[in-house]
C-alpha cells in the first residue's frame, strides 16, 4: 500500500495491463472508461474523494479500462489483497452497488432519470468535468445532454415532473 500524487490527466492504468491495482482516492477525482474501436471514450465510473476504483480482480486477466486523474489527486494504492477488509470491503460494496444501479438504469430508463440520479449519486463532480463526459457517462450525446437540462430546468420552473 502506498499514497500517490497523481497530477491531472496522469494515467494510472491502462486497458490491456496486467496486475492492476485498487485505487483509494483521498483527494481528487478519478475516472474509468473504456475506448471504442471508433476513438470514442465510454465514461464507466467516476471515483471522487472517498471512493474507490479498480478493473479487473484477477492478475492473470488482462484491464478493460483505463482509469486517469481528472484532477490533482492523492490516491493509495493497494495491491487486490485488501489490507483493512471491512473498510475497503465496504467501500467496494458501495461502488458496486453504485455501478449495478447505473447499469440498470442504462438498459431502462430515460435520459432525465439517469441525468437525476447522477446529480443525486455525484452531487459534486457536475460543476467539475466537462459536460461531454457526463454525457458519455449517462450514454447520451452532449446535444441531447443539453435538451435533458432544459427540460428538467422548465420543469423546475413550472414544478411539472
Amino acid at each position: 500500500m502506498k499514497e500517490l500524487d497523481i497530477s491531472k490527466g496522469q494515467v494510472l492504468q491502462r486497458s490491456g495491463d496486467l496486475n492492476t491495482s485498487i485505487f483509494v482516492v483521498k483527494s481528487g477525482l478519478l475516472r474509468s472508461y473504456t475506448i471504442d474501436e471508433k476513438g470514442k471514450e465510454h465514461i464507466f465510473m467516476f471515483a471522487p474523494e472517498g471512493w474507490i476504483i479498480a478493473d479487473s480482480l484477477a492478475a492473470d486477466i488482462p484491464a478493460d479500462l483505463f482509469i486517469d486523474a481528472l484532477e490533482d489527486s492523492v490516491v493509495i494504492q493497494k495491491e487486490k489483497v485488501f489490507e483493512d477488509h471491512t473498510h475497503d470491503t465496504t467501500k467496494l460494496l458501495n461502488s458496486l452497488g453504485v455501478l449495478q444501479k447505473r447499469i440498470i438504469m442504462l438498459i431502462s430508463t430515460p435520459a432525465l432519470d439517469r441525468y437525476e440520479n447522477f446529480i443525486e449519486t455525484y452531487p459534486d463532480i457536475v460543476q467539475r468535468v466537462p459536460q461531454g463526459m457526463v454525457a458519455s457517462f449517462l450514454g447520451i450525446t452532449p446535444e441531447a445532454l443539453s435538451s435533458v437540462k432544459r427540460k428538467r430546468q422548465f420543469m423546475k420552473r413550472t414544478g411539472e415532473r
